[in-house]
């Protein structure tokens, strides 16, 4: 199994009950898509944060990323709603 690092932002924080976490996923997991249904399919506080998972925007690491691409072992991602300014 690989272990990923996630930050949880702003309602996805909410919903899930924490801030960030390690977690150790299966390896079929290989882009943050999978990782995104995973995380639905694991428990009813992962449902509710990615009920709209193409709501959700990805950072690998510092760079802003896609559902569809790949993540490794040790991986840091954040998931976020979108952002709007004013």
């Amino acid at each position: 199994m690989q272990s990923i690092n996630i930050s949880y932002f702003a309602w996805v924080r909410e919903r899930m009950g924490r801030g960030s976490e390690t977690v150790a996923v299966p390896p079929f997991i290989a882009t943050v898509r999978d990782l995104i249904g995973w995380l639905a399919a694991r428990d009813a506080a992962g449902a509710a944060a990615f009920a709209e998972p193409d709501r959700i925007r990805v950072a690998l690491g510092a760079a802003m990323a896609n559902l569809d691409d790949a993540i490794g072992n040790g991986a840091d991602i954040s998931l976020f709603p979108p952002v709007t300014g004013g």
